[in-house]
Parts: structure tokens; sequence; C-alpha cells
């Protein structure tokens, strides 16, 4: 079977396992019945996601003049704490980014290979979890915009860490953690003004990846610089397929390039 398109990150969608899903322009492919069967990916060109342009891609799937001008990029999105919608305050769209961050905000904390403090928007629980590759997930506090959620981030991360190690995610080595326990001792560093949105609940998410084996040493492939592979895939976490000689494929990180995929067996 052959495929080409553009690469956009995986739709997921939580089941008893996480089924992943590459959607293009006037198709999809579920991958999970692309486990155990070898794959080739050939990178054709870039487009840009926003102008759709073919330019070189930048940073997230844009090319460099979209990155600096569109409002999805602005700095809030990677540093909640920056946003001023809720001041009136415009970066580069006031509309766009109202929308945007005046909305339930979720601070959660998530186990990839140790915890993490994260932010995300509510609507996409728990879409940032697996792309995360979190086998695990607790809510702290939902507060009504980014901003809050920004600053009780902030005020945590000096107690717990704010990265993901990718790469013990992706060898599957996890510690095994009460994320609850961890979440109440977090309670009195969150900031005053979020302190009335801590939630009573202290309900986990669990969460299973379509994983037949771990890698025990991984080499990332780069389709800037290898632009073909071909190999048996064998499970997906995250936002990474896993083949069996122990590359692996960030699709998030190569978002705008456009690839020919086959499924050869």
């Amino acid at each position: 079977m052959r495929y080409e398109g553009v690469l956009t990150k995986m739709r997921t969608e939580i089941t008893d396992v996480v089924q992943y899903y590459l959607v293009w322009e006037n198709d999809f492919i579920n991958l999970n019945q692309a486990i155990g069967k070898k794959l080739s990916i050939n990178f054709l060109k870039f487009q840009c996601l926003s102008c759709g342009m073919e330019k070189k891609i930048f940073r997230q799937g844009y090319c460099y003049d979209c990155f600096n001008s569109i409002p999805q990029a602005g700095d809030w999105v990677i540093n909640p704490e920056l946003s001023k919608a809720h001041l009136g305050e415009e970066d580069r769209d006031l509309e766009f980014e109202k929308r945007a961050q005046l909305q339930p905000h979720v601070v959660y904390l998530a186990n990839s290979s140790d915890v993490k403090v994260g932010v995300t928007r509510k609507n996409q629980i728990p879409t940032r979890w697996i792309d995360q590759g979190a086998h695990e997930a607790i809510e702290i506090v939902e507060v009504p915009n980014r901003y809050l959620a920004g600053i009780t981030e902030v005020a945590l991360k000096d107690h717990v860490s704010d990265k993901t190690n990718w790469r013990k995610m992706l060898t599957n080595e996890v510690l095994d953690l009460d994320l609850a326990e961890v979440r109440e001792g977090l309670k009195d560093y969150i900031p005053e003004e979020a302190k009335e949105y801590y939630l009573a609940s202290n309900k986990e998410t669990e969460i299973k990846f379509p994983v037949k084996e771990f890698p025990k040493k991984i080499k990332t492939l780069n389709l800037g610089k290898s632009p073909f592979y071909e190999g048996v895939l064998i499970g997906i976490k995250g936002q990474y397929l896993l083949f069996e000689d122990g590359t692996v494929f960030n699709v998030r990180g190569h978002e705008g390039f456009v690839v020919e995929l086959k499924i050869l067996v």
C-alpha cells in the first residue's frame, strides 16, 4: 500500500491500547495495523503547514516567515505564563489569542520516564498525555485561562521537572510512582491566584501503548539528513514510530515534510 502527503502529528484515540492515525488530505492510515510490517518512508519535499508553500520547515511545521508571524507560534504557546489575552493585550492576533487562551486549562503531572509537570487545554486531555508518551497522568488544577496555568507550572517546576526524557520514555525505562502522593506534596507551592482551582479528585489516568518490543538502544531518523528509510515497525509511543533495528522516528518533529509512505509486507 502506498500513501503520499504532508506529515502532521498523529491523531490518537484512547481505547484499551492507544490507536494511532496518520491523516492525509484525502486518506488516513490506522498505524496500529502496520505494526509487525515493513514500512518505507521517502522524503519528497517541504510544505509549510501555514502558507502551504514549498519552503524549508523552520519549526513546528512552519517556514521561518510563518513561524515568526502567525499567532499559532507566539511565545505564549511554549511559555503559557506569557499569555496576556486575559488583560486584553495583543501579541500577534488578539481575537485568536482570546479563543486559545481564555478557555479552561489544566496543570497536570505525567509519568513518561519520571514525573513531570505540564500544561494543556482541557479539551486536549488525554491527547497531550498520549503525545508525551505518558503511561499515567493526574490533574492538579483546572483554571479558566492559560496565564493562570502558566504561572502554576512555573511555580511547580521549581520542585518537579517540566521535561520528558524521551530516550528513557522510548526504551521504557520508567519509574513506578504514586502520582497522587506527588500531587499532594506540591499543593502548598500552587500560587495564591490558582489555589481555589485545586481539584479534589486524585484519579489517575492509565495509558497503554501499542508496542510489541521496546528498543534497548535507539537511533533517531532525521529525514532532512537521511531522506529514505525502510524498516519493520514494532511499536508506537508518544509521537514516535519504533522500528526493529532501534530506529525511532518522531512524526511530530517532521510536520511539514511531504513523504511517500509504503507498507511493504
